[in-house]
This record gives C-alpha cells, sequence and structure tokens, in this order.
C-alpha cells in the first residue's frame, strides 16, 4: 500500500529523478531536459519554501507534488501566474506511471487545498497529461507561453 506524506528535505535528490524520469517518458528532445533543467530540479530550499507531499512504500519514492499560493497575480518572463493555489509539480517515476499513483495524488492534493481554505487551484499541464487532468474533472483554461521557444502548454483549473 502506498503512503503519502510530506517530504523530507533531504529527499531532494531522489524527487530530482524522479521529476527528470516522469518527463522522458514522453521522449522530449534532449535539448529540451537542458531548458528545464531549473524547473525539474528539486532543492531543500525548495521544499522548505513550498508544500512537497512523495508517494510511496517501504522507504521507495514513487512519485510526488507540490503546490504553493500566489498573493499576487504575476508574470514570470513573458508566462502570467494568476493568484491563487498553483499545482507546481505532480510526478510519477515511470516504472510506476498507470498503476493509480496520480489519482491517489490529486485527490490527496484537492483534500490539502480544500482544509487550508481553498475553493480552486489552477495548473500548466504537460500537454501530454491533458488526458490525465480532464479525467480527473478539470476545465481547461487557457494557452500560456511555455519554456520552450514556439511551443505553448495548456493552463487547467480545478474547481473543488
Amino acid at each position: 500500500m502506498c503512503l503519502i506524506k510530506d517530504a523530507d528535505i533531504y529527499c531532494d535528490k531522489r524527487l530530482t529523478e524522479i521529476a527528470f524520469s516522469a518527463k522522458r517518458y514522453w521522449n522530449y528532445p534532449e535539448e529540451y531536459y537542458d531548458i528545464w533543467k531549473n524547473e525539474l530540479t528539486i532543492t531543500e530550499e525548495y521544499i522548505k519554501n513550498n508544500i512537497v507531499k512523495t508517494i510511496g512504500n517501504s522507504n521507495i519514492i514513487k512519485g510526488f507534488y507540490s503546490f504553493c499560493f500566489n498573493d499576487l497575480e504575476k508574470y514570470i518572463g513573458e508566462i502570467f501566474i494568476e493568484k491563487g493555489y498553483w499545482l507546481d509539480h505532480m510526478f510519477i517515476e515511470k516504472r510506476y506511471i498507470g498503476k493509480g499513483l496520480g489519482k491517489m495524488m490529486f485527490n490527496d492534493l484537492i483534500n490539502d487545498i480544500k482544509n487550508r481554505g481553498g475553493e480552486c487551484f489552477n495548473i500548466f499541464v504537460d500537454p501530454f497529461a491533458r488526458g490525465f487532468y480532464e479525467k480527473m474533472g478539470c476545465i481547461y483554461i487557457r494557452e500560456s507561453k511555455s519554456s520552450i521557444e514556439n511551443r505553448t502548454i495548456p493552463v487547467y483549473k480545478y474547481e473543488i
């Protein structure tokens, strides 16, 4: 049985491995990973400053998710980020994809944000993961610029 728990700050390297492993599931061009290096690298500082939860058993972390609350609307470069809760990361190690862990983490995320008084959250969705988020009940909002030149990514919202 898999358990979801708060991430230990010392699991940053493992979470980074999982993030890269999950992205590689989609066979993106190798040069994308250089661009995504900062986005996919999870540091002790990141874990201290965000809500980060892991899923696994017997001391094996199989996946993780993280979310944050933005107090203000803002731009990061040309990317617009609305005020409110945002799912920042949700990754499952490649070999565990398709085993129900994503659904477990997503439901935990909903409960966590609800317990904090949140009524909804937004997500920048990898284009290959659209089906998962739509299956979970997320609603497409708009396209956003991506960190990859000449590429957009969808933004979804989940109403609690």
